[in-house]
């Protein structure tokens, strides 16, 4: 019985410190959701960031948290017990090790499950501009899309300019839950999904740093009565207080109705790369 009560009491303090870990943290959490453009993501993946490193940071630091609650749940139970660490042999550790980390998997496993295309709507808000953090290293520029495809009136350098320092406003939303920042910038789909996430995410506080970011823009098209704009954000993000910034990769794709130029641009979907 007494075995029993400190395995109970170790998973359960390293499940508590795992689900802090497993939680994405960027705006969109990391996955896939509202419209998908298949031929846009299957395009090459973008040149490195510069200052990236050539691989990405060890991992090794998310497993401090699920290592320490490992711990802390063994010390905690042997101490309840009254027998110090007589109660728990090898093979117990073993087994507690293994049910915390299939925990952590299948838990990282749920999150990240993608929510595939949804359906879109033609109601819109205003799609404003704000100054980007000077403290941050910013980069990157659009590729070569044939002006053929593009309206005469559209501007692609101000565009992917101004869609950079949306990337950042948002990730400053995202972290504050200001539900009606994010609502001036996305289509209804988009911010449902969002809303969600920020509603499962609950009180927990957390900050996310864009260390790095790069814009290239990948293609501008009409379908249906949309112009659709993708572009794609690659750079290094830290989602993790104290934690190395890691490289992300993903494509947003931005949307107005195709017969009205005044129209704001809405993030219609977000697609991993």
């Amino acid at each position: 019985m007494r075995k029993i009560f400190a395995i109970a009491l170790t998973l359960f303090l390293s499940l508590a410190l795992i689900a802090g870990n497993a939680e994405a943290k960027r705006f969109g959490g990391g996955t896939s959701f509202g419209k998908q453009r298949t031929s846009i993501g299957q395009q090459a993946a973008p040149r490195p960031p510069v200052g990236a490193p050539a691989a990405p940071a060890p991992a090794g630091n998310r497993w401090l948290g699920p290592l320490a609650g490992l711990a802390a749940g063994g010390l905690l139970a042997s101490m309840f017990m009254g027998h110090g660490f007589d109660g728990i042999k090898g093979m117990d550790i073993l087994f507690m090790l293994a049910l915390a980390i299939g925990a952590f998997y299948l838990m990282r496993m749920l999150r990240r499950t993608p929510n595939g295309a949804q359906p879109q709507a033609a109601a819109y808000s205003a799609y404003g501009q704000t100054a980007a953090p000077a403290n941050n290293a910013y980069s990157g520029g659009s590729a070569s899309i044939p002006a053929s495809n593009r309206p005469d009136w559209f501007d692609e350098t101000a565009f992917v300019r101004d869609a950079k320092t949306h990337f950042i406003r948002l990730q400053a939303a995202y972290d504050a839950a200001d539900m009606n920042d994010i609502r001036e910038y996305t289509t209804p789909e988009v911010f449902a999904e969002v809303s969600m996430q920020i509603q499962e995410r609950g009180n927990v506080a957390q900050k996310t740093e864009v260390t790095l970011l790069n814009a290239d823009m990948l293609d501008i098209a009409t379908e249906g009565n949309y112009i659709i704009v993708s572009v794609r954000f690659h750079g290094l993000i830290r989602e993790v207080a104290n934690a190395p910034a890691e490289p992300f990769n993903e494509i947003w794709h931005i949307q107005k109705p195709a017969n009205d130029r005044s129209a704001p641009w809405l993030i219609a979907g977000i697609q991993q790369a």
